[in-house]
């Protein structure tokens, strides 16, 4: 049986695949040739997750990946009607980000409870202000996305005494359905944006969710930027319909030293880093080189994504 071509979509730094020598006939690419090299490629690795490359270069009729893996959780920049109606598997991160992001989403709580943001401000300027901060414990929250990083994000706010209910695609035991959402919004102190970006996800979050909430309320997204209605987000801060924001992902990144969300009052801006912890590309190549392994063994992958849903089913 020949080597199987393992072409890489790269980005800087390059993954760890030394294990697969001898394994695999390894290529790499940028965006510019990736549509050339696509059809002689056995397994495409996206390392470049932040590229849409793979929608533009997927062919259509003929020689294809059999395999797609993604160094990513979302699908979204690399899903396009032709990958999803081919025989080829997708596969993604799922498991690597679980609990970095949990831990930042509770720092994030903590962060604005506790008014960390405006303390840094005042010792910047040297000026001694005496406040009163918010009690976590005993607050209510929602986390919107029941799959692994939304059920870390509720597992670790149950750590620090916060009600947390989780929303899903469908209700089930411990998750609700679509359908209470707007019933938990108006009662919820967090609301958490852990969903996966699919039709009925995108901008979710508008004006009219947001004036659901409580004024008290603070809003967190770590799912995707198209989740959010940015402009319904900057109205409801500035309106008062709810006490601050915090948001990791945007509509377009990276954010423009232009855009007004810098300085928006009561947000939180975060450069797409909440489940980059030390060592996380290491954690991703491993990842990949152990779902190699098995592919060449001819076993079932596992991380199969849903091509149809936008994510892997079964949570």
């Amino acid at each position: 049986m020949p080597t199987p071509t393992l072409l890489v979509l790269d980005a800087e730094p390059l993954p760890r695949l030394g294990r697969l020598t001898g394994h695999a006939r390894i290529e790499h690419t940028d965006a510019k040739n990736l549509a050339e090299l696509l059809p002689r490629a056995d397994v495409l690795l996206v390392w470049d997750f932040t590229s849409r490359a793979v929608r533009d270069a997927w062919p259509g009729e003929g020689p294809r990946p059999r395999w797609v893996h993604t160094a990513s959780a979302g699908v979204d920049h690399l899903m396009c009607p032709e990958l999803a109606a081919s025989d080829t598997v997708v596969t993604n991160a799922r498991g690597i980000f679980d609990q970095p992001i949990a831990e930042y989403v509770a720092a994030l709580v903590l962060a604005m409870a506790k008014d960390l943001p405006r303390t840094l401000e005042l010792q910047r300027e040297r000026t001694w202000r005496h406040r009163e901060s918010h009690k976590v414990a005993g607050s209510r929250a929602v986390v919107v996305g029941s799959g692994p990083i939304g059920r870390a994000i509720a597992r670790t706010l149950g750590a620090l005494d916060i009600t947390t209910a989780l929303v899903g695609r469908a209700p089930r035991t411990g998750v609700h359905g679509p359908e209470d959402l707007d019933r938990l919004l108006a009662r919820a102190d967090w609301v958490i944006a852990a969903a996966p970006l699919t039709e009925q996800t995108h901008g979710m979050f508008d004006a009219r969710r947001f004036g659901l909430m409580q004024p008290s309320a603070r809003f967190v997204n770590i799912g995707r930027g198209q989740l959010v209605v940015e402009d319904a987000l900057a109205d409801a801060l500035a309106k008062h319909w709810i006490a601050g924001a915090a948001l990791d992902v945007f509509e377009a990144e990276p954010l423009t030293p232009d855009s007004p969300l810098w300085q928006l009052p009561g947000l939180i801006v975060s450069p797409h880093m909440s489940g980059d912890i030390v060592g996380w590309r290491d954690e991703l190549g491993t990842q990949f080189v152990d779902l190699y392994e098995i592919w060449a063994r001819g076993e079932p992958l596992k991380n199969v994504v849903d091509k149809q849903r936008g994510y892997v089913p079964g949570h």
